[in-house]
């Protein structure tokens, strides 16, 4: 991308919206961010002159202190863990997945820089994108906070695929930041998350250009004029979880092939793509439009959750997701 992914917030406590709105906000998006200017720049010098190996000991020592101080993000850690393995973790689990977080962001810095010899990159499904390629064809691609898109990104430009990224930068302003003056532009760019028709135009116009265009689909946004974006509830985990309705809404008017795409981690330097085909086209009818939204994004619930349930330690949204 040329700037950054939609970054999850470093882990902290739950915020809320103003009271007057009588709605809370998603914590995610309302979570200031922890990292000072200082360590952020410390971030970006390692990256460059000390190497991935020191760096990766200062990770653990940054997750270490985001584990012991913030109470959220442990808490909501153990409640996802809780429900993949069907019992309480131990601190160690927790402290795994903090530190999983805090490892894929230093390797975001490599990534951004082209320095992907440091990586072993392994795709299932590329096949899906290559035909895509070879036909003009474009699509959309669903992902999640659930390991990197960094790594896809570092892979589409290996393979000379155009993509297009929607984000959310508001709550992570400043290492998006630090990344975007690392970052080396090639053949990803970054799109601001935005509404209306200008917005889908430009991505129908990328698409029909035969783009991929990548959206991560696990959070709702916040809107604060409307009391919150539109959302649908459906199962995941055991409980009823809240996923976004736009990308679906959005898929359904470009008549493009949506795919779901997931980068996951594994220590100490391995990256696994994964890309599998959700719709060739999807078709919200007049007459039981919800009942094939919720469909559709039930379908994409879980293909989430078979991959969080691989890679537990790879779930970065450190906020209560089941929240009603």
């Amino acid at each position: 991308m040329s700037g950054p992914e939609p970054t999850p917030p470093a882990p902290s406590d739950e915020a809320q919206a103003p009271a007057s709105t009588g709605i809370r906000a998603p914590a995610w998006s309302s979570s200031a961010e922890r990292g000072s200017v200082l360590a952020i720049q410390a971030t970006v010098f390692i990256a460059t002159f000390l190497g991935r190996g020191f760096g990766r000991l200062v990770a653990r020592v940054v997750a270490f202190y985001y584990w012991l101080f913030a109470a959220g993000a442990r808490r909501h850690a153990a409640a996802f863990l809780t429900r993949v393995h069907g019992r309480a973790p131990r601190a160690a689990d927790t402290y795994r997945q903090i530190l999983r977080f805090a490892q894929t962001t230093l390797d975001a810095f490599f990534l951004v820089a082209g320095k992907t010899g440091h990586f072993r990159v392994t795709s299932h499904g590329h096949h899906h994108l290559a035909a895509l390629q070879q036909s003009g064809r474009g699509a959309l691609l669903l992902g999640a906070h659930l390991g990197s898109f960094y790594a896809m990104r570092a892979q589409s430009e290996v393979k000379g695929l155009p993509l297009h990224a929607v984000v959310y930068t508001k709550n992570a302003q400043r290492i998006n930041a630090a990344l975007e003056r690392i970052d080396p532009g090639k053949n990803a760019t970054l799109l601001q998350m935005g509404e209306g028709v200008d917005f889908v135009l430009k991505i129908k116009e990328l698409i029909d250009g035969g783009a991929l265009v990548a959206i991560l689909a696990d959070r709702v946004p916040a809107t604060s004029e409307k009391g919150g974006a539109r959302a649908v509830s459906v199962d995941f985990l055991g409980a009823p979880a809240r996923f976004p309705a736009g990308p679906y809404l959005l898929a359904s008017m470009l008549k493009c092939p949506v795919f779901v795409t997931f980068g996951i981690y594994r220590d100490p330097d391995r990256y696994d793509l994964h890309c599998e085909p959700l719709a060739e086209r999807i078709e919200l009818p007049r007459g039981n439009r919800e009942e094939a939204l919720r469909g559709v994004v039930q379908e994409y619930a879980r293909r989430l959750e078979r991959f969080a349930t691989m890679a537990p330690d790879n779930w970065f949204n450190f906020y209560d997701f089941w929240e009603r």
